[in-house]
């Protein structure tokens, strides 16, 4: 569609995906349980069947209510095609499996989320797969092991939980150019905030249980890249499984409905707590890419339209007795292992983004045990800079 003509992000949430899949006069997509989808005529149930006519078989390849969803976030991240899983893990590896072979090399980086990371170091070298993780902000580092070979370069900006920042358009230049696929998780910007294909990445991730769904009540998972790639990535998901239930499918529609308003009051906050937090004598480090003083500033404004609506910090007794302190006396905040929700959302990596992993590797990852993660809700700003506040003055 051209540019004149393409709707807003806005629009777009609340709009694409839907009009082709209505039925009955319904103004909502409807939830279809169906396992299975009858036919009258077996030749067009084989032409369904092998894909060769749009239609749908059976529950575990595909369902309309799942195919609304997918195509809602395809038309937000401008993408030829897209297809989902039943968890954010669940797309992310469909992909890696579905586009590595044993001998295959990855090129990533050190502090991609844990899960992510338990992918790289525990089970794609069981299967002959070479995987090199990289400084995040060390650029010229990825870059060098990306001209030595690679056959993916995954990345992740902004990273879980440190909020860094990779620049998706220097390094996926670098990735074509030693033939490799470029696959970008897009889960804390959202394509609101950012746009990885636009950037030059072949493939986007989303765990869309987070600020996609919004409201902590779905699991799922989605990529967006081009027909081609997609197809072998829903080629493997369809015969691996982990399929997306069409109720989480609707849950995650409806609260796309509201995903523009509530990223651009999650990006306004976010940066008023950020600010607050960085001038907090008990605080001694805050991660945030909107912060002037983030190493990754410069790179985000270039890349992103905001900077999101996760922050994390650091206090300056850097400890996790120290943290659960302070998350203890918050009284805006769920204390719980997830993030992008309409209330603010806060936790330690030891029980959140990174359980899966030892102290001694977040440590390797530079991820410090006194850290908190910090994922703003809709809630007023000021109530949580005030919260925070409350919960910080026993540092003084």
């Amino acid at each position: 569609m051209p540019d004149e003509l393409r709707p807003r992000p806005g629009t777009l949430s609340v709009w694409a995906g839907e009009p082709g899949h209505l039925d009955t006069n319904a103004t909502q997509p409807p939830v279809v349980h169906s396992v299975s989808f009858g036919y009258h005529d077996l030749d067009e149930w084989l032409r369904v069947a092998r894909g060769e006519a749009p239609g749908h078989n059976y529950g575990r390849n595909s369902n309309p209510t799942v195919a609304a969803f997918e195509e809602k976030v395809r038309e937000l991240e401008g993408a030829e095609a897209a297809t989902s899983a039943s968890t954010g893990m669940g797309i992310i590896s469909s992909a890696l499996y579905a586009l590595l072979s044993p001998g295959d090399r990855v090129v990533s980086i050190k502090d991609s989320y844990g899960g992510t990371n338990r992918l790289f170091t525990e089970f794609l070298p069981r299967f002959g797969i070479e995987v090199v993780l990289c400084d995040t902000t060390d650029h010229e580092a990825i870059e060098r092991e990306v001209v030595a070979g690679c056959e993916v370069l995954y990345l992740e900006s902004p990273t879980n939980p440190t909020l860094k920042v990779v620049d998706v358009a220097r390094l996926a230049e670098a990735g074509h150019a030693a033939g490799a696929l470029v696959m970008v998780d897009n889960t804390f910007a959202t394509p609101i905030n950012q746009a990885p294909l636009a950037l030059g990445a072949d493939l986007v991730l989303h765990s869309a249980t987070k600020f996609l769904g919004g409201h902590a009540d779905a699991l799922g998972g989605v990529a967006c890249g081009s027909a081609e790639l997609v197809g072998r990535v829903f080629h493997y998901r369809e015969i691996h499984g982990a399929s997306l239930h069409p109720m989480a499918a609707y849950l995650l529609l409806r609260g796309m409905k509201t995903l523009h308003l509530r990223i651009a009051r999650q990006n306004q906050s976010a940066l008023r707590i950020a600010s607050y937090l960085e001038s907090h004598p008990g605080v001694a480090r805050v991660h945030y890419p909107g912060l002037e003083s983030s190493e990754g500033h410069d790179i985000a404004r270039r890349q992103m339209r905001g900077f999101g609506g996760v922050l994390a910090f650091e206090l300056k007794e850097n400890t996790l007795e120290a943290a659960g302190r302070v998350l203890e006396r918050l009284r805006y905040a769920r204390l719980a292992a997830n993030l992008g929700s309409v209330e603010t959302v806060a936790g330690p990596p030891a029980t959140t983004s990174h359980c899966e992993c030892t102290a001694e590797e977040r440590a390797a990852m530079g991820i410090p045990e006194g850290l908190i993660r910090y994922s703003v809700g809709i809630e007023d700003a000021e109530d949580l800079v005030e919260d925070l506040s409350r919960a910080l003055e026993y540092l003084a």
